[in-house]
């Protein structure tokens, strides 16, 4: 396994993509539309040319993870793209998509993510739970379905070496930041999914995790996944309070959770704007209202879902 450093926004160690080596060998992540010629230059210099690729894999369609997807199967040709059922279809016809994303960050689509190609349907496979992509020699990714985050996250496991590509469900955990910060945007997050999915992580005992955010983590999973765990728990506790005693979640999450320049880790403004641009604080609170307005508006559980 190779990691590649995406450079969303020139940027370094901020989005990683990975290739796994084989003979039908699969990109993990393109990162945004904005890092195809990184990435492209990157993988020519591994020696894979236009006919070697022979899958490109997104945990997710979010554009900092899949917004190269486009472009990346216009390059390789043969390379089949795997992604789950909910996501294929905006990868197909990404104007939803793109329109959405336009309304979230504005000028930031095109000076910082980019858009997002069309992808023939025919080129696009739709990942089940648990299906596995051959890589070859006996070595296979197998998805696996951790929504959360959102509805159309799967992680990659690689019955290899034991990775587990987290994408987003883990959180945000840059290398010269050292903080893990759950990442809880609109439209789909959902508390109890998310932390369903980093149970379910725990159960597959990966011998490292792979982050999207960034690289691989030379912390003992299970502890990292139990911190992730936390500290996701801690934000929907202090979103949770906010919302019932009718307050602002963005202050109080900015009031408990901001990093500050000089406290704890002295980070200077370009740390904390790469971290805010991630999983910031106004997007995190965002997604806990919507997750606690859906809670609110639906029905009780009935008698037998409790039983």
């Amino acid at each position: 396994m190779i990691q590649i450093d995406t450079l969303l926004g020139g940027w370094q160690q901020v989005t990683a993509g990975y290739l796994i080596q084989g003979p039908a060998p699969v990109l993990v992540e393109t990162g945004s539309q904005t890092s195809v010629a990184t990435l492209l230059t990157a993988l020519g210099k591994l020696g894979v040319g236009a006919d070697d690729l022979a899958g490109v894999a997104v945990t997710h369609i979010h554009l900092d993870h899949a917004g190269g997807v486009g472009d990346v199967a216009q390059a390789f040709r043969k390379a089949t793209v795997y992604v789950h059922q909910q996501g294929a279809r905006h990868l197909v016809d990404p104007t939803r998509l793109v329109t959405s994303a336009h309304m979230v960050y504005g000028h930031l689509l095109d000076s910082l993510y980019g858009r997002l190609l069309p992808t023939p349907p025919d080129r696009v496979h739709v990942l089940e739970d648990e299906e596995e992509i051959a890589i070859g020699n006996g070595r296979s990714l197998k998805a696996i379905y951790s929504p959360g985050h959102a509805k159309h996250h799967m992680a990659l496991y690689d019955s290899a070496s034991g990775l587990l590509f987290v994408g987003d469900a883990v959180g945000v955990r840059l290398p010269d930041i050292g903080i893990l910060r759950p990442a809880t945007p609109p439209p789909d997050f959902d508390l109890d999914l998310a932390l369903g999915s980093l149970k379910r992580f725990s159960r597959w005992q990966p011998y490292r995790l792979a982050l999207a955010h960034y690289g691989l983590v030379d912390i003992d999973p299970q502890i990292l996944l139990e911190e992730a765990e936390s500290t996701l728990q801690k934000w929907a506790d202090v979103a949770t309070k906010a919302w019932n005693q009718g307050g602002d979640i963005e202050q109080a999450l900015a009031k408990e959770f901001t990093v500050t320049l000089n406290q704890p880790n002295k980070l200077d403004p370009a740390q904390l704007k790469r971290l805010e641009t991630l999983s910031g604080i106004h997007s995190n609170a965002a997604g806990f209202a919507r997750w606690l307005r859906h809670r609110s508006d639906s029905p009780p559980p009935s008698a037998d879902e409790l039983a």
